[in-house]
């Protein structure tokens, strides 16, 4: 026999034996044992359980016809976010958002509800879905930032949806707050860019437009109060700015790497100009909207009396 011809028949008799072996074992119960070499290199994570979310309380006024705002501080329970200065930016724009909240409940004629209130962990999609389901008018997120080593970056920002961004620096901050989402029911992940594009137009035409005009409510009323990024307004496509219903903005309020920006972001006096300046905005918002009346509270004009106008 030539010695291609014996090793073939070699192993086909190795193969017999194997499966003859195998088939012996599985009729008793038992399995060949499998070696365990590299079993442990496996790393596995726990995720935050999906099991849903409950709508939070809403204040202020009874009225379901008065507008209602929905504050959502950013981050949460296993998610920090930023860090600097002895700061933590879940902490941070929880204590905002209260303010912001308590501000325009004291000036009476919205309903306010808050995202969360405590500690807890929302994906990004239940933040702006909790908007929709309270059939909100309008939706905040409040977030800070962190600029590494370069601790003279300072200044707060207001981002809009766009699929394109408005610059590298709000296409960097989008890539770090960003995942797979999903928009009007269709993931946004895995889709080609031109259906994306095509995606968040369609959903935000809407809207957009409302979105745009309370940030650039926010700048003019917040010029001289609040020290704004030489590039205060942004857009990028940021997931939690995507409910294609609610008019919806992310204000940055600043770099907590900045010494006298972190300083000023935690202290009272801090947060009670936020408040003030963001309450304004929204209230001549909704002034020009017909949906704030004039007896709604002392505050629907800003104090230079520009209700109207840029």
């Amino acid at each position: 026999m030539a010695p291609f011809g014996r090793i073939t028949a070699a192993f086909l008799i190795a193969l017999a034996a194997f499966v003859f072996v195998g088939a012996a074992l599985a009729v008793a119960g038992r399995q060949l044992p499998v070696p365990a070499i590299g079993r442990d290199y496996v790393t596995r994570s726990e995720l935050p359980p999906a099991a849903g979310f409950d709508l939070p309380d809403v204040a202020g006024e009874t009225d379901d016809d008065r507008p209602l705002v929905v504050i959502d501080p950013g981050h949460g329970g296993h998610d920090p976010g930023a860090s600097g200065q002895g700061l933590v930016e879940k902490t941070l724009v929880l204590e905002l958002a209260r303010e912001l909240r308590d501000e325009l409940v004291r000036q009476g004629g919205l309903r306010v509800a808050l995202t969360r209130d405590d500690d807890t962990y929302l994906l990004l999609e239940e933040r702006s879905e909790i908007a929709r389901r309270l059939d909100a008018d309008l939706f905040i997120s409040i977030h800070a930032d962190s600029a590494g080593e370069a601790a003279e970056v300072a200044g707060a920002s207001i981002y809009t949806l766009s699929n394109d961004a408005s610059s590298e620096a709000a296409r960097r901050f989008a890539e770090r707050e960003n995942a797979a989402d999903r928009i009007n029911g269709q993931l946004l992940a895995g889709q080609g860019e031109n259906v994306s594009a095509i995606l968040v137009e369609l959903s935000q035409r809407r809207t957009q437009g409302r979105s745009d005009e309370l940030a650039r409510l926010i700048e003019r009323e917040g010029k001289g109060v609040l020290p704004f990024h030489p590039q205060p307004r942004r857009s990028a496509a940021l997931r939690v700015l995507r409910a294609p219903d609610v008019p919806s903005i992310l204000y940055e309020s600043g770099f907590i790497t900045n010494e006298s920006e972190a300083e000023r972001l935690s202290s009272p006096e801090g947060r009670r100009r936020f408040a003030e300046v963001l309450a304004r905005a929204i209230r001549i918002y909704f002034a020009r909207s017909g949906e704030l009346g004039t007896g709604t509270g002392s505050a629907a004009a800003p104090a230079n009396g520009t209700a109207t106008g840029e």
